[in-house]
């Protein structure tokens, strides 16, 4: 039995042909509707984004030309399920995970450096 993914497309190993930055920023979209949602009051719209957001990281933690940023990669995970789910041990904030994920917009958006970050 193959599991169910939100991102179907992506499980087939599409994923691996985007930069690191490009895969950080879709990751950082799923987290700004998530948010979006929660401030919104719509926590069951929020909860999907989140857990589009994981898949897509797990599908970044599993791409092997990140390996040497798995440490980076798997404490982000820990700290944003942390955030949306547990007791924000980490004293996260909305802001603080915009601001994370837009440097990596911002990064996949500028041609000449995503070769620096394949």
């Amino acid at each position: 039995m193959e599991p169910d993914f939100y991102h179907k497309n992506l499980s087939t190993g599409e994923w691996e042909t985007l930069s690191f930055a490009k895969q950080m920023a879709n990751i950082g979209s799923e987290v700004e509707r998530s948010i979006k949602w929660k401030s919104k009051n719509h926590p069951e719209r929020s909860q999907l984004a989140f857990f589009r957001a994981i898949e897509l990281m797990d599908f970044t933690i599993s791409d092997k030309k990140n390996l040497q940023r798995l440490g980076e990669l798997c404490r982000t995970r820990e700290v944003l399920v942390d955030y949306f789910f547990a007791d924000n041990q980490y004293g996260s904030s909305d802001r603080a995970w915009q601001k994370y994920f837009r440097a990596f917009n911002w990064m996949a958006n500028l041609p000449e450096r995503q070769d620096r970050l394949a």
